[in-house]
């Protein structure tokens, strides 16, 4: 792997990192705005602590070396929970300054995911639990 492409990697997935972890926190103590939001949106309060502790979750997958097929789930994870608030957000009529976290959020998921190292990627000589 090019020294580029690990530097690209790691300062995706920390940014990445950081993103999901404090909006995870913020949604697993249920802050104010946190809870005025998903709410504004259509959603129950409680939806809260689930997107909270995935999110969590989701970064230790990431973050951990080994276990290549969690990461791709973890991933695949944060690819739809962000897309999923950009088409919540349209859906709702929100301001367009919604839309800049899940976005930002997405492509930092593409970048790391797409110049994650080989050992954390699958491929057909891992076993599932590499």
């Amino acid at each position: 792997m090019k020294k580029r492409d690990k530097i690209i990697y790691w300062v995706a997935t920390l940014w990445l990192a950081l993103g999901m972890t404090s909006t995870g926190i913020v949604q697993l103590i249920k802050m104010d705005e946190e809870v005025a939001k998903i709410t504004q949106l259509g959603y129950p309060e409680y939806l809260l602590t689930m997107l909270g502790t995935w999110k969590i979750l989701g970064v230790v997958a990431i973050l951990t070396p080994r276990f290549a097929l969690l990461k791709e789930w973890a991933y695949a994870g944060f690819f739809f929970n962000m897309s999923g608030a950009v088409y919540s957000h349209w859906a709702a009529g929100s301001d367009p300054t919604e839309f800049f976290g899940p976005v930002l959020l997405i492509v930092l998921t593409a970048t790391s995911w797409y110049f994650r190292p080989a050992d954390r990627k699958l491929s057909l000589n891992n076993s599932i639990y590499s």
